[in-house]
């Protein structure tokens, strides 16, 4: 039977991780995480060897004379002796244990089977995450937040634990804040900096799948942020009133109801100088499609999507001809040689774009080509410090959120998903762009309000920095208010009637 409980740190010598990982597999033993020998647990040394539980040996059981020990490259520098005449045989799991260490840099790498894991890749079989928000022990799982959420991603299973490896590196790349890998029908591969945090996240990860698991027969959708069904200060708000305003507590006495009467049911958001800096589409976005425009064309020119986004160009360079727009020209024919498309595209394109011109044509290849500098982890979505909050907080309240930027819906969906707040799409119920009208036109804010199924126009709140915008949208029966931010352009001295100005989104609610 394994030892006794053993005081080990974050890193411990070989001799005491032998020791750890027996102790660790009875416990995954006990939890239900590694019954029929399934399962396996790796940590490294402070030395940098990494040690590692066999194969095909029951985890209650397990011995530390059992365990391997391998150099940082992965390659066996010790294997434990045969028992009853039989080789030992190292783990299947080494090389995704490896993928761990070399990726991400762990200090331990465990592998359970969970009926709650592999529940969870079934809540939806076709789903590539598992997400959950505002639960608790999210906060167990390092760089999260209660309102952030937690995504998993999901990979599909094969025959051989071995063969799984380019799919968790795929996963691993692909979702550069989680701490886990789901298998489908299979388990869940968990890593940390040392054993302890790869443990206690082990711990949270499967309290979050099995909650889901629980909400999910109580017909509740554990990645969908609640509605705030009561006032989360009116504790704070019924404690100041039987208090009294002359400090004497009341016997008894009518509680004011919360102001949601009077809320507005849907935010609209616009996006640069409001919940971005101002200069991020300027500095970051444009700069990054500028530089890797003709690399995108030349390496996805065969593509169907980038046929359309030719043909698109195509079709605005003729009207920009037709209206006589200096220094613009046709585009090849579809039968021209590639080379020769390519550099007339990015040059209409570099053209536009030096023009500060904002057509369709534009922004769906400018929005392909920042879609692939986000899968790269080479763009990250800029929003405010108060932004992420905001979101989540107002999704509690029950009032949704849309954008209407001039950005194409692609480009805000990329933003969304790959923010500094991590993937906050789950706040937003839809995108609008300039396909809708204009943003100085109050027929696109009446042509928007169709689509959101408010009763009236005032049920609506737009927040923009252009007091232009805020107009339009205050005549088409909105409410509107003005967000002013270091970086943002003055605004004029004279501002649309009614329509206040804030300092940032955090009580956005409480000045309409």
């Amino acid at each position: 039977m394994p030892p006794q409980t053993i005081n080990v740190g974050p890193s411990p010598s070989v001799e005491e991780a032998r020791l750890l990982i027996s102790e660790l597999c009875a416990d995954f033993y006990k939890w239900g995480w590694a019954s029929g020998t399934g399962g396996g647990i790796s940590v490294k040394a402070a030395d940098g060897r990494i040690v590692m539980a066999p194969s095909g040996v029951m985890k209650e059981r397990m011995q530390p004379e059992d365990m391997f020990v391998l150099d940082s490259d992965g390659n066996v520098i010790e294997e434990p002796a045969p028992k009853h005449g039989k080789p030992p045989k190292l783990s299947e799991c080494s090389p995704l244990f490896m993928s761990a260490y070399k990726l991400r840099g762990a200090g331990a790498v465990m592998h359970s089977h969970s009926l709650n894991a592999v529940m969870a890749t079934m809540l939806d079989p076709s789903a590539e995450e598992f997400r959950v928000t505002e639960l608790e022990m999210i906060k167990g799982i390092i760089g999260h937040t209660y309102f952030g959420g937690c995504s998993v991603p999901i990979i599909e299973n094969t025959a051989r634990e071995c063969e799984l490896t380019e799919r968790l590196q795929a996963a691993i790349k692909l979702y550069p804040e989680a701490n886990a890998v789901l298998v489908r029908r299979h388990g869940v591969y968990v890593w940390g900096p040392d054993w302890v945090k790869a443990k206690t996240q082990a711990e949270c990860y499967d309290y979050l799948f099995q909650a889901a698991l629980e909400m999910r027969k109580l017909g509740v959708d554990a990645s969908v942020a609640p509605k705030q069904l009561v006032d989360p200060d009116g504790v704070i708000a019924r404690a100041k009133e039987q208090e009294g305003a002359n400090g004497h507590a009341k016997a008894n006495g009518s509680r004011k109801r919360p102001r949601s009467a009077v809320r507005p049911k849907c935010v609209v958001l616009d996006i640069e100088g409001t919940i971005a800096p101002l200069t991020f589409v300027s500095d970051v976005l444009f700069p990054y499609a500028r530089a890797n425009l003709r690399r995108h064309l030349e390496e996805t020119f065969d593509m169907a999507e980038t046929k359309e986004d030719i043909e698109l160009m195509r079709e605005q360079c003729a009207k920009d001809v037709a209206a006589g727009l200096p220094g613009c020209e046709e585009l090849p024919g579809k039968r021209a040689p590639k080379a020769k498309v390519v550099a007339a595209v990015a040059a209409a394109a570099e053209r536009m774009m030096d023009g500060d011109r904002k057509t369709t044509a534009l922004k769906a290849l400018q929005g392909h080509v920042w879609r692939t500098g986000y899968a790269a982890g080479e763009l990250k979505g800029d929003l405010t410090s108060d932004t992420g909050p905001a979101l989540a907080a107002w999704a509690a309240a029950g009032v949704k959120t849309y954008i209407y930027s001039s950005g194409s819906r692609e480009a805000q969906r990329l933003l969304f998903a790959h923010s500094n707040a991590g993937d906050v799409r789950q706040y937003i119920s839809g995108y609008f762009d300039t396909t809708s009208g204009a943003k100085v036109e109050a027929a696109s804010y009446r042509n928007i309000a169709l689509s959101l199924g408010v009763d009236a126009s005032d049920e609506i709140l737009f927040a923009t920095d252009s007091a232009a915008e805020a107009e339009a949208a205050t005549a088409a029966g909105w409410r509107a208010v003005l967000v002013d931010r270091p970086g943002n352009k003055p605004l004029p001295a004279k501002l649309p009637r009614g329509v206040p100005v804030v300092k940032d989104v955090t009580g956005l609610l409480d000045v309409c």
